[in-house]
């Protein structure tokens, strides 16, 4: 069959991007939809394309040209700049076959050769459900006569390689050389007013309220910010707030072509572009086309008489996705990733297996996990023990849920629940918890451990699976023994006790924070620490430390073979395997098993070493550990010498040295049972990943990490039956990449309302950051943002700015004087272990990497929460 070069806009549809592109497929869907009028007109597809493209080498020359330029290459802007500009003059010149050219104007004969036309760019990576590309390619109006369109059909071929649309494709990872630009070319609508309708707040995600910018002529004058819209908010059918913004100038399409910037009659200029009636039949429009594509919209109207004709839809890819629901009931979900210290989206392989081994039910949404809460929002009980809990870990979750509260009837008020007496026979409720059942909670943890590690060598193929469920299962026993959870909150309770009492009776802000320094039993903090130890041992070892300063270019796979061959290597390769024996499982976003771990990667290990190195002596471990506890043992004495001055002095006292007593107990095991959970997951992913190394060898996958974009159920069925469904890996693929760029809310609502929450607070400087106090102290230094612990470059006294730190972070708080997060809470890992080294630390600061730049000078005040910007 001949290659066709044009197509009626009539006859495509959605599943021709790679024949019209985005824009063309999805105004062919919009034609379709009962009631929804499009302009005519009709495509030049991609076939036409590529024919012209083909016939100058030059610009496959320069594609490949682009394609080596290395995202991390300095100068690689500029070479995108200036071979961008080569290959679009190259194209707009190209010469269009006859026979093309003919075919275009042919179409634009048969339409009305004297009729104005929009001409407008439709390339195949546009308009995307993961990818919306607005604006990346140019569009022209008012376009008359076949010979300007055909000119104009150049100009947006060449408009695929504008600058900014080459960095946006490179941004999602998509090859400039597998992108094809079709052209629309529709009717020309002269309208009275045009404007943008998003069917969900793009602001606040919220799906039921949309919104109308409204202007006079053409949406030109929106776009380029020649004007103020009006401004329409519309929910449930009624306009709920209205802006009206006085209108000078419009932008108006010229008989002859071409468009022109006039002024608006005085008598027009305070009046809205649109009633409230067609504000409202316009979003009624807008859920139509919605429910039509399935996600919220982002429409471009015009307004000619009194119809409504729409030129453009495309998803709105900047929300944040609603956990799936079996009901339409209101739902309030409340963040797993930011009470785990991991925010960034997670693959379905590691959202599976959490989901599987989670104590409560849990959602998932934009690659992220949620906990419904709104059974426990209900009952005036159940609602003030939940805000209790999540304040004390991190305020802003509890404004963000007040504030989902304060919306009236969102939800619904539910009675208490009778209370239940005890059950016959039940003892009394316990004493003080035992100082003996941390050592034997540990035990109970390792010995699991080894027989999971010994039992599932043994397993493989379906039976694999079969035994995971039940090992999954093992893994929730352990998590939720009572016992466990019993050690756990004795060293929270008691932290809590100490500030609040030390507080009311001393009038001082977290004392608990030194008091708990050096506690023992921290197997987070002791991690860091056993890292200065390693340090130790290659500091004196010179050919081992220039190998060490030169490790990038060696592979993960045979970097431990290699440092052994140097002088001292076979000790540092002793050092570094005995460090890994204890904390290999560990990395970075540990809680998604599909991240790669220190054992996998022990390279990441290398700039943590030579910075301990730089920066430290022989022996600090040692030292520093000492040090806190010395600081902790004279604060108790000094907090229990002014206690016992005080009016009943003696009580207090000896309150107090009970609950010093046992948060230097169990503060300790706060870290151990997520220790826990990340040596069972490396066990599971090793064993995973045999099987899909088998899967590669049988031809079954491509790659064996392609598992990590199945579910654990999903990749029971590929195992079960040598069968996988590649077009849902990429689907999966193209979607987790769209949920990399989104930020999760700490609150979500089922009306998609993404809460992040605020401070109510007056006591912090005008110009401070306001955050969550963990550690108390007050630190100035220089400000160091790392957004990926592989590229830390810390000198001793640098605060750490990041977006969260989890366990895998611990090694650097050795080295820095404060540490300030976007994302935290009081009994967070970063938190715990920052108060464990004594740094000074605020956490919940919103923005913070994007409000300190690099470098610039910092106070951290860790004991009242803010964080000051100096000059």
């Amino acid at each position: 069959m001949s290659e066709r070069y044009v197509r009626d806009l009539g006859d495509v549809d959605g599943a021709d991007v790679a024949l019209v592109g985005g824009k063309g497929a999805q105004l062919g869907a919009l034609a379709r939809i009962d009631g929804v009028r499009v302009p005519g007109g009709f495509c030049v597809t991609t076939d036409a394309f590529r024919r012209v493209v083909a016939g100058v080498p030059a610009v496959g020359e320069r594609l490949d040209a682009l394609a080596r330029i290395g995202p991390d290459d300095r100068d690689g802007i500029e070479a995108i700049r200036t071979l961008s500009a080569e290959i679009r003059r190259i194209v707009e010149g190209a010469a269009v076959p006859d026979d093309l050219a003919a075919e275009i104007t042919d179409a634009v004969g048969r339409l009305g050769e004297e009729a104005a036309w929009a001409v407008r760019s439709s390339a195949t990576a546009e308009d995307l459900p993961t990818a919306s590309f607005a604006g990346q390619q140019d569009s022209y109006l008012n376009v008359v006569g076949p010979a300007a369109v055909l000119a104009h059909v150049r100009r947006c071929w060449a408009s695929l390689f504008t600058e900014r649309a080459v960095v946006y494709r490179r941004r999602q990872g998509i090859d400039d050389r597998t992108v094809r630009m079709a052209v629309v070319v529709q009717r020309m609508v002269r309208p009275d007013a045009s404007g943008v309708l998003f069917t969900a707040d793009p602001v606040t995600g919220h799906r039921r309220t949309a919104t109308v910018d409204a202007g006079l002529g053409l949406g030109e004058a929106l776009v380029s910010g020649l004007v103020t819209p009006d401004v329409f908010t519309v929910r449930d059918g009624e306009v709920v707030t209205r802006s009206i913004a006085v209108k000078r100038r419009a932008v108006r399409a010229l008989p002859g072509g071409g468009t022109e910037d006039v002024a608006v009659d005085a008598r027009r200029q305070e009046q809205a572009a649109l009633t409230d009636a067609q504000v409202v039949r316009l979003v009624g429009l807008g859920r139509r086309i919605e429910a039509h594509f399935g996600r919220p919209q982002d429409i471009e109207w015009c307004l000619a008489g009194d119809t409504f004709e729409i030129v453009q839809s495309r998803p709105i890819t900047t929300l944040f996705p609603v956990p799936e629901a079996a009901d339409r009931e209101n739902r309030v979900y409340v963040s797993v990733g930011h009470q785990q210290m991991m925010t960034d989206a997670m693959k379905p392989l590691g959202l599976s297996v959490w989901q599987l081994t989670a104590m409560a039910p849990m959602r998932t949404a934009g690659g992220r996990l949620f906990v419904d809460v709104t059974r426990r929002l209900g009952p005036p009980s159940g609602r003030a023990a939940l805000l209790d809990l999540m304040g004390r870990g991190d305020p802003l979750v509890r404004d963000a849920l007040e504030t989902v509260l304060g919306r009236g009837d969102f939800v619904p008020s539910l009675p208490d629940p009778a209370p239940a007496g005890p059950p016959a026979g039940a003892a009394s409720a316990p004493g003080e918890p035992d100082p003996a059942l941390v050592p034997e909670l540990v035990r109970r943890a390792e010995a699991s451990l080894a027989a999971l590690e010994r039992d599932i060598r043994t397993r493989t193929g379906p039976a694999l699976f079969d035994f995971l469920l039940e090992a999954f299962q093992e893994h929730k026993r352990l998590l939720g023994d009572p016992l466990n959870l019993t050690a756990i909150m004795a060293g929270m309770e008691a932290t809590w006790w100490l500030n609040d009492r030390l507080w009311e009776w001393l009038g001082e802000k977290n004392a608990a924070d030194t008091l708990t320094l050096s506690a023992p039993g921290n197997i987070t903090s002791e991690m860091g620490l056993a890292l200065l130890d390693v340090a130790d041992v290659i500091r004196p070892l010179p050919d081992v430390l220039a190998f060490l300063r030169d490790a990038g270019h060696v592979g993960d796979d045979v970097f431990l073979d290699e440092l052994a061959k140097r002088a001292g290597g076979i000790e540092a390769r002793e050092a570094v395997e005995a460090y890994l024996d204890r904390y290999g499982m560990r990395c970075v976003g540990e809680i998604d098993l599909t991240r790669p771990r220190w054992r996998e990667r022990p390279t990441t290990l290398v700039p943590l070493l030579l910075d301990n190195v730089r920066n430290f002596g022989p022996g600090a471990a040692g030292r520093r550990f000492e040090e806190g506890r010395r600081k902790a043992l004279e604060k108790e004495r000094d907090v229990l010498s002014r206690l016992r001055a005080l009016p009943d002095g003696d009580r207090k006292a000896e309150e107090a040295k009970r609950m010093i007593d046992r948060v230097r107990t169990f503060i300790g095991y706060r870290e151990y049972p997520k220790y826990g959970i990340v040596s069972r997951y490396f066990v599971y992913k090793r064993a995973l990943m045999a099987e899909a190394e088998r899967l590669v060898r049988a031809g079954v996958l491509a790659e064996k990490e392609d598992v990590f974009f199945l579910t654990f159920e999903e990749l029971h069925d590929v195992v079960r039956t040598d069968r996988v469904d590649d077009g849902l890996v990429r689907e999966r693929k193209d979607a987790f990449r769209s949920y990399e760029s989104l930020i999760p809310p700490r609150v979500l609502t089922s009306d998609g309302e993404a809460l992040t929450g605020a401070y109510r607070r007056d006591d912090v400087p005008d110009g401070a950051l306001a955050g969550l106090a963990v550690s108390a102290g007050t630190v100035e230094g220089r400000a160091r943002v790392v957004l990926d612990l592989a590229e830390a470059d810390l000198e001793a006294g640098d605060i750490l700015v990041t977006t969260f730190t989890d366990p895998s972070w611990s090694p650097l708080f050795v080295g820095i004087a404060g540490l300030v997060t976007e994302v935290g809470g009081l009994m967070t890992h970063g938190a715990v272990i920052a108060r464990e080294y004594g740094l000074p630390a605020v956490v919940g600061v919103d923005r913070v990497t994007r409000l300190i730049r690099d470098g610039q000078r910092i106070r951290v005040h860790g004991t009242d929460g803010y964080v000051e910007l100096l000059s």
